[in-house]
């Protein structure tokens, strides 16, 4: 039996990049999930009788809101649902299931890499057709729906037994319970080399992957210890929790210094790798060398053509404006074009469908290709596999020879995290108002050639986005970039962006924040961040 409910809207269900993310506790009141549902429905057309993808990475409150989510899908017409088993897809992994069973559009439950538990964080994003997120003309739509919004429709049904494969119904929709792993695990297996890979593995190629015991757990140890050979063990903490073992699942060198202390260690492994809670976010560390997310955007584009996926080359690269131009100077050597995007993946969408770009990239640890339309942690982890399989060499050596034919650019982001809004929000508003007179001010030997407030025209459907992030460029190439994130949940997340470029290979051994150290100092005082914010210092650097 279909509900219609009365309702009252809730304050502050805008989404940001990545969805509506809030506290465990704001979404388990009352009709709040059914409100945000509902006004994503209320916002899409010509959606009756198809299908609706469903899935998240298993933090908590995820099977909860699943069967809400399942509940309003069927009330409100779609005729089939397709839902992982034990509500577990990866997000990647949604955008793939969305385009290969040409579903209309898909809802992923996760906050990405944020904390989980009862007290930790949640999200619901809404996922377009093409398996990307959706864009903002949409998103805007649904958060003016959510503050109208006076009732929602949903069954009246018991749940649905989300861990038992096969199809049930659900009034007049059908509920598919898929495997989550299948279709993804067999996209991979198209794109790479896996026999090389193997071989790879066979040779005595050690490597530790954390799952961090979120999403990806099940899709590496089906793909790397089932079907690439790689030894039992080698992917660590493969069982997703609500409460992500009690740790933070963020692939960086804070939550997983234990990775890069292995792989620093006199006989640690060959390659060491980790993913975020949702599994679109990766982390790179060969022996004794550190990846850092922007340089792997670029060495995976040079790289890209050793797999078979990508054997015709690439079309072009695509990067979020704060990662660094690493990617700039692989695209210009490759004659490929380069495109620069506000944060956010969405951004990207259009130009993977358009065929202007094939690799996409941000300095958040996300990289991608054109096979799904969300960035994908575990599909950088095996290009990287079969890359290092193709050329025969350590992760080092790679890096070092794409330094040597490309320069180096040192890159560093610090987060001054739940810093307090008003006093963000006045930090970037003193930046734009002194954004025209810095032009040619020097500062020792650092000269501002300009800086700008960030916008991007998009070339496939012309839509524009403003104030996008604080550039500050200077002669030699070097950035200062400022700007406030929009995936945290309490308070405000300020991120602070160094970029300085070294041609020259003998200065390429330097430890970063030393390289960056006159940089960092300026870029505290130009925006007055302890005067701003309190924080001298901030919560984390990467």
């Amino acid at each position: 039996m279909i509900l219609t409910i009365a309702t009252t809207p809730f304050e502050g269900q805008k989404p940001g990049t990545s969805g509506l993310r809030k506290r465990v506790p704001v979404f388990q009141q009352r009709h709040y999930v059914e409100n945000f549902v509902q006004s994503i429905f209320d916002c899409l057309e010509g959606f009756a009788g198809t299908t609706l993808v469903v899935g998240g990475d298993g933090r908590f409150f995820n099977r909860e809101a699943i069967q809400t989510v399942i509940r309003l899908a069927a009330a409100n017409g779609f005729g089939r649902i397709l839902v992982g088993r034990g509500g577990i897809l990866s997000t990647p992994a949604a955008s793939n299931v969305i385009r290969v069973r040409k579903a209309y559009g898909g809802i992923i439950l996760s906050a990405s890499h944020n904390p989980g538990g009862p007290d930790g964080d949640f999200g619901i994003k809404y996922n377009v057709g093409n398996g990307g997120p959706a864009p903002e003309k949409v998103t805007e739509a649904v958060f003016a729906r959510t503050r109208t919004i006076t009732e929602y429709r949903t069954l009246d049904s018991a749940d649905v037994d989300l861990d038992r494969l096969g199809e049930v119904g659900a009034g007049a929709a059908i509920v598919e319970v898929i495997d989550p792993v299948d279709d993804y695990a067999g996209l991979m297996q198209r794109l790479f080399d896996f026999d090389r890979i193997r071989g790879l593995f066979a040779s005595g190629f050690r490597m530790k992957f954390d799952a961090m015991s979120a999403v990806t757990g099940p899709y590496a140890r089906q793909i790397l210890e089932r079907m690439l050979g790689a030894p039992h063990g080698t992917v660590m903490n493969f069982t997703p929790e609500p409460d992500f073992g009690g740790h933070h699942p963020d692939p960086n060198l804070v939550h997983a210094r234990h990775l890069y202390d292995l792989a620093m260690s006199i006989d640690g492994p060959d390659f060491c790798a980790a993913s975020d809670g949702d599994g679109d976010r990766n982390l790179i560390i060969g022996n004794h060398a550190f990846v850092t997310p922007s340089d792997s955007l670029a060495m995976l584009a040079a790289n890209a053509h050793l797999a078979p996926g990508y054997a015709k080359g690439i079309a072009g690269i695509a990067r979020s404006m704060p990662t660094s131009r690493a990617a700039d100077r692989v695209a210009e050597k490759m004659g490929i074009s380069l495109y620069e995007t506000p944060t956010g993946w969405k951004f990207f969408g259009n130009l993977l469908d358009a065929g202007l770009v094939t690799i996409c990239g941000e300095e958040s640890a996300g990289t991608g290709s054109d096979h799904v339309r969300e960035k994908d942690g575990l599909w950088a982890v095996l290009l990287w596999l079969d890359i290092v399989a193709a050329r025969r060499q350590s992760v080092a050596a790679i890096q070092r020879e794409h330094w040597a034919a490309y320069g180096r650019n040192y890159y560093s982001r610090h987060d001054f995290e739940e810093v307090e809004t008003d006093g963000a929000n006045a930090l970037m508003a003193q930046l734009r108002e002194g954004l025209v007179g810095l032009k040619g001010k020097r500062f020792g030997a650092l000269e501002i050639a300009g800086a700008d407030d960030f916008a991007y025209h998009d070339p496939v459907d012309g839509s524009d986005s403003a104030h996008q992030g604080i550039r500050v460029l200077f002669e030699d190439g070097s950035r200062i970039v400022y700007r406030l994130s929009g995936t945290g949940t309490s308070g405000a997340t300020l991120r602070v962006y160094i970029e300085r470029f070294e041609p020259d290979a003998a200065a390429h051994g330097l430890e970063t924040q030393a390289a960056l150290a006159d940089l960092i100092a300026l870029g505290h005082a130009l925006a007055r961040i302890e005067h701003f914010t309190g924080r001298r210092e901030p919560s984390v650097i990467t």
